[in-house]
């Protein structure tokens, strides 16, 4: 495996700490742009979905020769991140394009810092292996498990709409992905909308295949999202946290074995389903540029179409352009 590359912190100073309510990690090199003192180092809340940030990190060595301090919540999805990051329990956290909508339009103060895009392929309305659906229209009078305002949410309603379907042709059912997994395991709903890596884990683990993928339907957009007051109270951190994952990434693209051993210890899946996941998501950072903005505006426009949020959303202004991503 090639090694990371990031400087490593000496060997003489704490890699990294536990403390109540989350783990902390600590490092000794201080980065002389946030003029951190070891006895008075910030704070970064960090939230994460299922530990896919974390295990980028570790896995690239990103986490080595910080200048704050990093507490760690773990989601099992976006709604209850975004919940998180309305409370001000977390500073920052990766989320959809289509969930970080939903959680503007319900007043969550947040702006995104940072954007990427991948395949959508993995973001999926899946069904059993012996299902007889064979297209979205065949999900016309289905009942579909999924999170509200989720990503697997708005592929539903894409998929069904670009079928010639209504929202009202199907019947959602809200569980979030544990239960929404076993009802469709169980026969209790016909189908399961949902995202990387849940898609990868059902496909490898024989629970399910994709009837219809995210691919040509969905931008592929997601964000690190952070709070207006910890934009306001910690931009260096911020920046130097968004940096520290877009080199990770850059890292891991390179390094797909690595990555993916991390990624299946980590966060408990099959290595199967870990490498499959990453390698079809080609994710990169991106700049937020007006494609960007463009594409995220129409995710808007759409959620405001199907009567998602209440009234439309103008999105420019919940972008920050002003952290830049590692040249």
């Amino acid at each position: 495996m090639t090694s990371p590359p990031f400087p490593t912190a000496p060997r003489s100073l704490p890699r990294r700490r536990f403390v109540a309510g989350g783990s902390v990690l600590a490092a000794g090199l201080a980065l002389p742009a946030l003029g951190a003192r070891a006895q008075s180092r910030p704070v970064l809340k960090a939230g994460d979905q299922k530990g896919g940030l974390r295990a980028l990190l570790e896995a690239a060595g990103a986490l080595d020769g910080l200048a704050y301090d990093i507490q760690r919540s773990e989601f099992p999805a976006a709604a209850p991140l975004a919940e998180a990051l309305n409370a001000g329990a977390v500073d920052l956290g990766p989320i959809g394009d289509a969930p970080l909508i939903f959680a503007l339009a319900a007043g969550t103060r947040v702006k995104a810092i940072g954007a990427n895009r991948s395949d959508a392929y993995g973001t999926a309305v899946l069904v059993r292996p012996d299902s007889p659906l064979r297209n979205a229209a065949d999900l016309k009078g289905r009942s579909v498990a999924t999170n509200r305002g989720s990503i697997g949410h708005f592929v539903t309603l894409k998929a069904i709409t670009a079928a010639g379907l209504q929202p009202g042709d199907v019947n959602l059912r809200f569980l979030p992905p544990a239960d929404a997994k076993l009802a469709l395991t169980q026969g209790s709903v016909d189908a399961w909308a949902t995202w990387e890596p849940y898609t990868a884990m059902a496909e490898t683990a024989g629970h399910a295949r994709v009837l219809v993928s995210g691919r040509g339907l969905l931008p592929g957009l997601s964000y690190l999202a952070a709070t207006d007051a910890a934009i306001a109270a910690k931009r260096p951190v911020l920046q130097d946290y968004l940096q520290r994952v877009a080199r990770a990434q850059q890292w891991a693209n390179g390094n797909v074995a690595g990555y993916s051993a991390t990624l299946a210890r980590i966060i408990g899946i099959s290595p199967e389903a870990a490498r499959l996941q990453f390698e079809r998501r080609q994710q990169a950072w991106v700049p937020i540029d007006e494609r960007v903005i463009a594409d995220q505006q129409a995710t808007a426009d759409f959620y405001a179409k199907v009567g998602l949020i209440k009234t439309p959303l103008q999105v420019a202004g919940t972008f920050d352009k002003g952290f830049a991503l590692p040249g």
